[in-house]
């Protein structure tokens, strides 16, 4: 199988299934030997910030000698992006060769798992080959139904926040989309629990208690003196100082969660001195988190896509880029899934915006650039539709050169590799 058969067999599988549930992950994983048996795990869930929980714990542990897997989605750029060893892509041959041993199990399957189920079942193989000491482990949608869940148990189980997302998929209401995240809390193994309201609290609490799991909470009060700049964030949590090179003041409240998760994977028995704590903070790396792609023009790329990743990434534009104009708004780049909350990101937005290009991002569930312009001139803010991203990186770096502005990207992580590819051609072709 060369990796273009094996990405393509990944991809193409249905994504979704009339049958819900973890019984064709069980059968797959029967079938290759129980991979997920062999592992140890830390399992994040969340509806934002648990990409970059999950970075962070990854750079934290490798920092502290450990072996170290790491299983994200989506890619942003590439899709071995996904299935990390010691901070290493998988490598092309290791993603054939692995997706070859998983099709083989899958063809003698009566019930075909979907994508994510298949990519899953690779990330576990390659783990146990490469005999991994810990996985950093990132649900992909929910965590009761998630392909991520067939594992027996964890170390720790951290749910980052929860926030009305996916509605679609995992319920209308913060108690039903917590209560699909706190499938993860398994029996005994202590969870951690970051953002969320008391009827997400709540629910997390319950479930906690029925399972014997001890719940601790982020203390977000204890971070203090703050500072950012375009060169990352620093300030102190129960007495660390701490320094990230990453932009934006929500990570102050992931680093807060994963500080309080090495506290108590330390409690667990791991060995992770303090002296892996600032070197793993410190050398963290995270692509489409308010990540700055260019300096002149000033632009800058955010995944934020639904209306609390919107809040962050407004949060961090009054902070870091209102101060370098005189009515403090810039230039936007957006594009949409038409099935987000975008008409409440959008008025949101408005706010900060001086003008907005609009595009469509690279998937069939992309709202127009048309319609997402509309939405933006109903809230009064001048807004013109792309051709094509390219198109509408063009005309937004030239709108930002001539208003004297930064530029801001978001709306879509599928945004990401097609803007900063048209950014990269158009600043340096």
């Amino acid at each position: 199988m060369t990796l273009q058969e094996a990405i393509s067999y990944l991809n193409n599988a249905e994504w979704k299934s009339d049958h819900a549930g973890l019984d064709r992950m069980e059968a797959l994983c029967e079938r290759l030997g129980h991979p997920e048996r062999d592992l140890r795990f830390i399992h994040i869930a969340g509806t934002n910030g648990k990409g970059s929980v999950s970075a962070m714990l990854d750079s934290i542990l490798r920092s502290a000698g450990y072996r170290v897997g790491l299983f994200t989605s989506p890619y942003i750029q590439r899709f071995n992006e996904r299935i990390r060893v010691d901070g290493a892509e998988i490598s092309d041959g290791d993603l054939a060769r692995d997706t070859a041993a998983v099709k083989a199990c899958v063809d003698a399957m009566d019930a075909a798992p979907t994508a994510f189920e298949r990519i899953t079942a690779v990330a576990l193989v390659h783990f146990r080959r490469m005999h991994c000491d810990w996985v950093v482990w990132e649900c992909g949608l929910g965590g009761r139904l998630d392909a991520t869940n067939v594992i027996p148990t964890a170390l720790l189980s951290v749910i980052t926040g929860i926030a009305l997302d996916h509605c679609h998929i995992l319920g209308n209401t913060i108690a039903e989309i917590a209560a699909e995240k706190a499938g993860i809390i398994k029996p005994g193994v202590p969870v951690l629990f970051g953002e969320g309201d008391e009827s997400a609290a709540a629910v997390i609490r319950r479930t906690a208690q029925e399972r014997g799991s001890p719940l601790i909470r982020t203390d977000f009060a204890a971070i203090a003196d703050i500072s950012a700049d375009l060169s990352g964030t620093a300030f102190r949590f129960r007495g660390r100082a701490v320094r990230l090179p990453l932009l934006g003041l929500y990570q102050t409240r992931n680093a807060a969660t994963v500080l309080t998760a090495v506290d108590l994977l330390r409690r667990r028995g791991l060995e992770i001195p303090e002296s892996a704590v600032t070197e793993g903070l410190s050398a963290v790396r995270w692509k489409a988190r308010f990540e700055p792609l260019s300096r002149d023009p000033l632009v800058f790329y955010d995944g934020a896509h639904n209306p609390q990743g919107v809040a962050g990434a407004m949060e961090n534009i009054g902070r870091l880029l209102s101060p370098l104009t005189e009515d403090g708004r810039v230039v936007l780049l957006m594009g949409v899934i038409a099935e987000k909350d975008h008409r409440r990101m959008i008025a949101a937005l408005a706010a900060c915006a001086s003008a907005v290009v609009t595009v469509r991002p690279e998937s069939p569930r992309a709202l127009s650039a048309e319609e997402t312009a509309a939405e933006f001139r109903a809230c009064g803010v001048r807004a013109e539709p792309a051709a094509s991203i390219a198109d509408g990186v063009r005309a937004a770096v030239d709108l930002a050169r001539r208003e004297k502005r930064p530029l801001v990207c978001l709306g879509s992580l599928y945004l990401y590799g097609p803007v900063r590819e048209a950014l990269e051609t158009l600043l340096n072709g």
